[in-house]
């Protein structure tokens, strides 16, 4: 049976579409929908095959205006693939799911909220636990060297050493500065002595002189306690 090249194309262009439409989320009903299309699509092109009459345009043209997107490359009509964004939002998802049981029992142990540390991995590796930073500071909570290994931390990289040594250091931090947060993170940032230096002690302080700090830890800050709500929710 011979096909078109270009009706292979554009059935495949269909098929991902109906793959698009489950993975973004779409409504049961438009989802049926498309399939059904899909079928149809199918079909036709078998009866063109064997010598009836195409209607393949117009199916086509039904289902791409429902998704609303544009005609797909001959490329990615044969290597279908997410984009990158959801693709790095699904697999950051699964990886903190991975985590959590770890994320509670380290929580747990240090008087720790897992909303907070589950922000401050998130912040600090995206949840990769072979992160390694320019200036050396490894694993899901970016701990440096002398750091982990103050805490008991013989290899930064195992996840279960990483979050029970970075939350049992910013359980230490929270309780130098008194459950002040703000400050608590921007230590973990930029290092207790700067606080010292710049005579911060807790969040009113911060607030004051949070120009005073680095972009870097300015804008960590702001990331991290946005991020803890976001996991609270």
């Amino acid at each position: 049976m011979n096909i078109d090249p270009r009706t292979i194309k554009e059935l495949l262009q269909l098929q991902m579409l109906n793959k698009m439409d489950s993975i973004l989320g779409g409504s049961s009903a438009g989802s049926e929908a498309n399939k059904s299309d899909f079928s149809d699509l199918f079909n036709n092109i078998l009866g063109q095959a064997a010598g009836g009459k195409s209607t393949l345009d117009g199916t086509l043209q039904k289902s791409v205006g429902k998704a609303s997107l544009k005609p797909l490359s001959m490329n990615a009509a044969f290597s279908f693939s997410t984009p990158n964004r959801l693709n790095s939002e699904l697999n950051r998802s699964m990886r903190a799911s991975e985590l959590d049981p770890l994320i509670v029992d380290a929580s747990r142990r240090n008087g720790v909220e897992p909303s907070l540390v589950k922000a401050v991995i998130h912040a600090e590796s995206s949840f990769n636990s072979q992160a390694v930073s320019k200036a050396g500071a490894k694993g899901l909570m970016q701990l440096m060297d002398e750091t982990g290994q103050g805490l008991g931390v013989t290899n930064p990289f195992d996840p279960t050493q990483n979050v029970r040594g970075g939350t049992k250091y910013l359980s230490s931090l929270l309780q130098k500065y008194k459950g002040n947060e703000g400050v608590a993170l921007a230590a973990y940032n930029a290092g207790s002595g700067r606080m010292a230096r710049l005579g911060i002690t807790n969040d009113n302080e911060l607030m004051e002189k949070m120009h005073l700090l680095p972009k870097e830890t300015q804008d960590y800050v702001s990331k991290v306690l946005r991020l803890q709500r976001e996991y609270q929710a």
